[in-house]
């Protein structure tokens, strides 16, 4: 029962939606801003759901089921044709209300706001070649090294870009872009990267057999992690410590922000040996959990 339990959310990404929520609160608290209305989380958690179980509901009977997390889509392939549906409408709903109940302040919005958000759909659109092919024929996430990249960011708009978009809209709080947003939201993209580059290893043998030239394709599965993600990290740490002094933020926030760099060092170097599916899913993704949990305790303290 609690392995069947542990599959249902994990392998239904519904976790994608719970780290969505967590990365926005952290967002919120450490820039210091008041909450977003209710109908926004609910919308940031369908739309995850959604947009992380699109890539497998192609799965068929015909696919190989050797992945245990495709077999799972396989088997459950009816009751995840329901999901889907059940939690667009729900995204849907949500917002359109929160589209028609602001769209006074939304039609006043800047050409720059606009511009943001075109881009930021535009590149989640492409990442799964979601638009026409005759309008714009590219499939993001097949460019190999630029995809976790692109994962990152996305992290990133959903966390740092989108939320105090919204309380403008709402509330006509100005969007709080400054040195300390610019850091937090590099930092958001640079971590959930790292996070995308580890998951890469998962799909070693899979990227390697369709020529995807993904990071670990290209320098193998050692190399990556000592010469791309340890540095990575190492660089990650070392802005910490740098941004920190130069705002005076104080040593324990500084510490526990410090830990999921840490952490995430030691799974990196586990990923030597390899691991089920399930230890990427509930280990590498629980990382950025870890990350928003930390930020959120080191804001509140």
């Amino acid at each position: 029962m609690v392995a069947r339990l542990i599959r249902f959310i994990f392998f239904g990404n519904y976790f994608i939606g719970l780290l969505a929520i967590a990365l926005t609160i952290e967002s919120t608290l450490q820039l210091k801003l008041q909450f977003n209305a209710l109908p926004y989380y609910i919308l940031i958690f369908c739309a995850s759901v959604v947009y992380y179980t699109h890539a497998y509901m192609g799965a068929t009977r015909f696919s190989s089921s050797s992945n245990p997390r495709v077999a799972w889509y396989i088997k459950h392939q009816h009751y995840l044709r329901w999901s889907q549906w059940v939690l667009s409408a729900v995204a849907i709903i949500s917002f359109l209300y929160l589209f028609i109940g602001n769209l006074v302040a939304i039609l006043a919005l800047s050409w720059l706001y606009w511009a943001a958000v075109a881009f930021i759909l535009l590149v989640a659109f492409l990442y799964y070649g979601l638009l026409p092919a005759y309008f714009f024929n590219l499939n993001l996430r097949n460019t190999g090294w630029l995809k976790p990249f692109i994962i990152g960011f996305i992290w990133a708009c959903t966390a740092n870009v989108l939320p105090p978009m919204l309380l403008k809209i709402e509330h006509g709080i100005p969007f709080p872009f400054s040195e300390f947003w610019l850091w937090l939201f590099v930092k958001n993209w640079m971590f959930c990267t790292v996070n995308a580059i580890m998951f890469d290893i998962k799909d070693y043998e899979i990227d390697a057999n369709r020529e995807l030239k993904t990071f670990v394709v290209q320098f193998g599965i050692h190399k990556t992690i000592f010469f791309i993600l340890m540095p990575l990290l190492a660089i990650g740490m070392l802005s910490l410590f740098v941004f920190t002094s130069y705002e005076h933020i104080p040593v324990k926030q500084v510490l526990i922000n410090l830990v999921p760099f840490i952490l995430t060092l030691v799974v990196a170097f586990s990923l030597n040996l390899k691991k089920p599916i399930l230890y990427y899913l509930i280990v590498i993704d629980g990382l950025i959990l870890l990350k928003a949990l930390c930020g959120i305790t080191g804001a509140i303290i």
